[in-house]
């Protein structure tokens, strides 16, 4: 199946090869935005076309019968285990955000009638693991996650591929954040040496006096997009960090907004880059502060390090105010690894690769430290420092 074929085909032709039936709504906004292309804002730093051309395989997303573990496991977009008592279906979905930014929303939930349907009881941790087994293959999968109104919850994302090749993974959230609750959200992916590619298109509905807190580690190569919209409620908070490290010729990032609907919501939103070889790093993001949101606080700012000459880093963060009853700051700063701190560990005897990587790790760790469990803190810093050390071996 090549995607961009769905380009120059009309809305009962794409429903038709979609198998798409009673769906018009969703098909016609899909066509009216059209496939990203390379002049496409948030696809604009991204190589989209290149993925949509490939004649990729199709995958049958069948129910099996999940059996129980200590994590929920997806393998290629199907629920294999789940912890005891945890509810999982698999269920249409029709609670759509019919204003997304991102075309590969609608197209995600045209290939996915059906979706994974997440609820988490209580104040409970929970593992995702998702795992790819398929080579050449159009991955195609959504997740929608509920939690309970005034209970904290934790999940906690982590990704698998084996020995696979060319293959697109398009997946992405739902989120729901009930009333008067808290879920973090804690994603770490390390993609090396062209296992598959990966565009995430997420939407997060943050409700009144709830707090969403989102950190991402994306390490390593290959091609990665998070898109990800939040719209925020009275009250409600965003805590958004998002810590990127890439290296050779790959191109990885965020592009996001957040949305400012209702009196007195705030949001922070924190991006820390790492830029070796001759990769690309993006933070295209947007906070935009409605009529209906006085009293706003929105706090964004990106730093970015080059470790490279030929490493680029994309960064534009953007605030788009309608009212004057707010606070809001934003700002961005791209630089290099300072040479006078380098030269001071280097006279006390360590090497200079030791230095480097004592400099990266001291700029990401106010990210990871916000992440409260020390073991997940440790699985980050030890997944940080292998791909660090075996880029520069």
């Amino acid at each position: 199946m090549k995607l961009i074929n769905l380009q120059n085909q009309n809305q009962k032709e794409v429903a038709t090869t979609l198998g798409v039936q009673g769906r018009d709504e969703l098909v016609e906004k899909f066509v009216s935005m059209g496939l990203p292309h390379k002049r496409t804002e948030q696809y604009h730093y991204f190589d989209i076309k290149k993925h949509l051309e490939v004649d990729y395989k199709t995958l049958e997303y069948l129910p099996k019968t999940i059996i129980e573990g200590d994590k929920i496991e997806i393998v290629d977009g199907v629920v294999v285990s789940a912890p005891k008592g945890m509810r999982v279906y698999f269920e249409a979905y029709e609670m759509l955000d019919m204003d997304h930014f991102d075309p590969l929303y609608y197209l995600g939930h045209l290939l996915c009638p059906h979706t994974i349907k997440i609820e988490i009881d209580g104040d409970a941790e929970v593992e995702i693991e998702h795992k790819f087994t398929q080579s050449n293959a159009l991955i195609n999968y959504r997740i929608v996650l509920y939690n309970q109104a005034n209970r904290h919850a934790t999940v906690y994302e982590n990704f698998v591929a084996d020995d696979i090749e060319n293959s697109l993974v398009l997946y992405g959230y739902d989120m729901h954040i009930a009333q008067d609750s808290t879920l973090r959200v804690v994603k770490l992916q390390t993609m090396e040496d062209n296992h598959y590619s990966m565009v995430a298109s997420h939407r997060v509905n943050v409700a009144k006096k709830a707090n969403a807190i989102l950190k991402s580690f994306d390490l390593g190569g290959d091609q990665s997009l998070q898109l990800l919209k939040v719209e925020l409620s009275e009250y409600a908070h965003i805590d958004a960090g998002h810590l990127l490290y890439v290296n050779a010729d790959s191109k990885r990032g965020t592009v996001s907004q957040i949305i400012h609907r209702g009196e007195h919501s705030t949001s922070k939103q924190i991006a820390k880059n790492i830029l070796d070889g001759e990769s690309r790093g993006i933070f295209d993001a947007l906070i935009r502060v409605e009529h209906s949101a006085k009293f706003t606080k929105a706090e964004q700012n990106a730093k970015s390090i080059l470790l490279h000459k030929k490493a680029y880093m994309a960064s534009k963060p953007q605030l788009e105010i309608y009212i004057d009853e707010l606070e809001a700051s934003h700002g961005s700063t791209t630089g290099q690894l300072d040479e006078k701190q380098l030269f001071y560990l280097q006279s006390r005897g360590i090497s200079y690769l030791e230095a480097r990587k004592i400099l990266v790790i001291a700029f990401a760790n106010t990210l990871i430290e916000e992440v409260k469990d020390t073991r997940q803190q440790e699985r980050i810093k030890s997944a940080f420092e292998e791909v660090f050390y075996k880029a520069h071996q």
